[in-house]
């Protein structure tokens, strides 16, 4: 495929780089990326094996000794000359995206232009690492706090955003001077190879230390344990399942290290009877099944008053009808296909479990088949009646499945529906009412996140900090203030007198 061959990628592809060196294990075991798309083989990867991981933790550890002591300017600019190598490959990056993951071309595309943005947005914050002075209550004293590089950042991300997550974790954590190790998803290493190969330039031109931007590719059980495990990477930014979360978090908590989870949601729509449809139709269909509803901000719950239930209910059914679904990679279609046929399977039994629970399908639910289909992973959406209270509706399934759900009276019935789940990432309302958009916005409303009024639940900007409560972690990623978790917050007393006050008004004389 000549777009391999435009990012610098082979036909086969070693699984470990610590930035300048890549790694020559040939003997523990072959990736082979087969493409949703149409079921090709796109190329291979060897696996990276626990000697590669010391070798990368090694350098990296020695890249922060020397990376931290950079000014943070300087740091930024290293980060803005990898967001215009990014530019300069922003077409091709976002091609092999939408081949590897088999999301749709313009949301590979959009993709690359979060790491475009992230890096604009951790350029500006090289120069805006910012502690604060407080007012002492002893004479002659300034009190103050700021912020130093933590260590070695480590960085586990899933396959529906391959590269953008990565990126929102590694660009911070560099301008606050940390070195990286990166393990993706090994259902979505290519893109991750080509991204370390941009990296890998931008060292050799600057002459930046070995180990400081660092990839393995490899089994959870294998080299993620390894990385959850050490004690010397101190910060371990994660990306996947509830339960690969919590047991990742138990383990990094066992050695008192920090984590930022980025697990399951389950997102729910309001839609109150003072909304505005034409809005809320079109925004919902897209939260639905934007990414083959793939994303952690997927909307999986459309919870609708009685009065605009039927209403609601038409105007979606005309909308699926009317979705393309086929190649991610001619733009006039909607949505792609899963990312394998294991997440197919996941679909079937997700609507097998919703018949049996009393649910009803009343839109989609094939799997299709025949030309343009030859990869077995392309399926319809769904749109399915249900109640809230069913196990099958209050769990996440990374498939584009929408439950329409019933609420009667008022707002606040709407919301404590909405917040009657065990994930808390994202949530949106449409209404004009303000009292209502107010409400939900107040701490008695979305117990999420992310709260939203007439935009959906989906497409988060990098500015602000993203991430999610109860069962989706607590952590946050990207914009605000989010890079304190990549910082050492340290608060300082000085002493410029000529006496020993004690604080609260001790007295300690000898």
């Amino acid at each position: 495929m000549p777009i391999l061959e435009t990012l610098s990628l082979k036909k086969k592809n070693p699984g470990a780089s610590t930035g300048t060196r890549w790694n020559t294990t040939r003997d523990n075991g072959e990736y082979h990326v087969v493409s949703p798309v149409d079921g090709t083989t796109l190329a291979s990867v060897y696996l990276a094996a626990e000697d590669d991981y010391r070798r990368c933790k090694e350098a990296a550890l020695e890249a922060f000794a020397h990376w931290r002591l950079t000014p943070p300017p300087k740091r930024g600019e290293i980060v803005r000359q990898i967001g215009d190598a990014l530019r300069a490959r922003k077409e091709p990056l976002g091609t092999l995206v939408s081949w590897e993951m088999g999301k749709s071309l313009q949301e590979g595309l959009g993709e690359v232009q979060e790491m475009i943005d992230i890096c604009d947005f951790a350029v500006g914050l090289s120069r805006q690492l910012y502690g604060r002075t407080m007012a002492s209550e002893r004479p002659d004293h300034r009190l103050f706090e700021q912020y130093h590089p933590l260590g070695v950042t480590g960085i586990i991300t899933a396959f529906n955003f391959p590269v953008a997550v990565w990126s929102w974790n590694a660009m911070i954590a560099t301008v606050c001077g940390n070195s990286c190790i990166w393990k993706p998803s090994s259902k979505t290493p290519l893109t991750a190879l080509a991204i370390q190969q941009v990296l890998a330039e931008i060292m050799h031109a600057n002459r930046l230390p070995e180990g400081l931007f660092n990839l393995l590719i490899g089994p959870g059980d294998s080299i993620g344990e390894l990385l959850l495990h050490d004690r010397d990477v101190p910060l371990v930014s994660i990306t996947g399942s509830t339960e690969m979360g919590r047991r990742a978090a138990a383990i990094v908590a066992g050695r008192l290290g920090r984590t930022i989870l980025e697990l399951g949601g389950n997102n729910a729509i309001i839609v109150t009877p003072q909304a505005n449809l034409r809005l809320a139709v079109p925004a919902i269909v897209f939260a639905a099944v934007g990414t083959a509803g793939q994303r952690c901000t997927t909307a999986r719950r459309l919870i609708l008053h009685e009065q605009i239930y039927d209403t609601v209910k038409e105007a979606l059914l005309t909308a699926y009808r009317s979705l393309r679904i086929g190649s991610p990679l001619d733009e006039t279609n909607h949505m792609g296909p899963l990312i394998d046929r294991a997440a197919v399977g996941a679909y079937q039994e997700v609507l097998r479990e919703l018949e049996q629970q009393g649910g009803t399908v009343v839109c989609g639910g094939r799997v299709l088949t025949g030309p343009g289909y030859e990869s077995g992973c392309y399926v319809e959406p769904v749109l399915a009646e249900a109640n809230n209270a069913m196990a099958v509706v209050r769990r996440e399934t990374f498939a584009p499945i929408l439950y329409l759900i019933r609420y009667e009276g008022s707002v606040e019935a709407a919301i404590a529906q909405q917040n009657d789940v065990d994930q808390g990432l994202s949530s949106a309302i449409f209404t004009d009412n303000l009292q209502e958009a107010e409400r939900f916005l107040a701490a008695v409303g979305s117990d999420c996140g992310i709260a939203n009024v007439n935009i959906g639940t989906s497409g988060a900007e990098i500015g602000g900090a993203f991430g999610g409560e109860k069962d989706t972690g607590g952590g946050r990623e990207s914009g605000s203030d989010a890079w304190k978790s990549y910082m050492r917050r340290q608060t300082n007393t000085v002493n410029y007198g000529s006496s020993l006050p004690l604080a609260q008004g001790i007295v300690f004389n000898l």
